[in-house]
């Protein structure tokens, strides 16, 4: 082909960036090794501890974190809402062996992306960072189902008005009736092919409208959007 019908190679996507904030040296190690030798993961930095959070994001700039739960110090889920508190945090995966998964709720409402259980493996591991790092969140709707099932079975509601659940309500006021109907059933933990079909919508739709909700709730992620039409009673 003459240079005119030539074009230049494809941009290469820089690698994305892992932080590893585990206090247990083995498996930060571990993971460093499953991660380390892929072409578009690069693990730029590790940390023991919640606390070295902050000063570790600054100086190496990760897409995401691998948080682990429990540190002795300063915890995952303490550092994971200071750090989703921060403009343009980077994606966090959080660790556990959810055996807690108040915990995890906590995690997820705080904005991580999802949660890894610590005996995950290797491949399994390698797809949710790349799925995180791509802006989706790692919990299928089965995870997503036992969280809420968890929500609904932790303790008896309060008495009187719960403020939660009046915060909920007014966040999700303004909804039309369409994004409401995908909100509720984001709530009962319906995949993008299972709404699709309950609401006679193409899943290109559904997946549109799943954004639009994301936008105008500012929430990061579907386990947020799910977490709050539970909070608000809808489900």
């Amino acid at each position: 082909m003459g240079r005119s019908g030539t074009t230049g190679p494809e941009p290469v996507a820089p690698p994305v960036r892992v932080l590893i904030v585990d206090d247990d040296a083995l498996v930060r190690a571990g993971l460093s090794m499953i991660l380390g030798g892929l072409p578009d993961l690069v693990v730029v930095g590790e940390a023991a501890d919640g606390g070295e959070v902050p000063a570790a994001v600054a100086a190496y700039a990760p897409d995401v974190v691998l948080m682990d739960i429990r540190m002795p110090r300063v915890d995952g889920l303490t550092a994971t809402e200071a750090l989703r508190a921060q403009p343009q945090p980077p994606e966090v995966l959080v660790l556990t062996t959810f055996d807690a998964d108040e915990q995890v709720l906590r995690a997820l409402r705080a904005g991580a992306a999802g949660f890894l259980l610590k005996d995950t493996p290797p491949a399994e591991i390698v797809h949710a960072v790349r799925r995180v790092a791509a802006g989706e969140a790692t919990l299928s709707p089965t995870v997503t189902r036992t969280l809420i099932a968890h929500v609904t079975g932790a303790a008896p509601g309060p008495v009187g008005p719960d403020p939660r659940q009046e915060r909920a309500l007014r966040q999700l006021t303004g909804l039309s009736e369409r994004e409401r109907q995908v909100a509720v059933a984001l709530g009962r933990g319906h995949t993008n092919a299972e709404i699709a079909g309950e609401l006679f919508m193409s899943v290109a739709t559904v997946k549109a409208y799943v954004s639009r909700l994301l936008t105008r709730l500012e929430l990061n992620n579907r386990v947020q959007v799910a977490l709050l039409v539970h909070d608000a009673g809808l489900v």
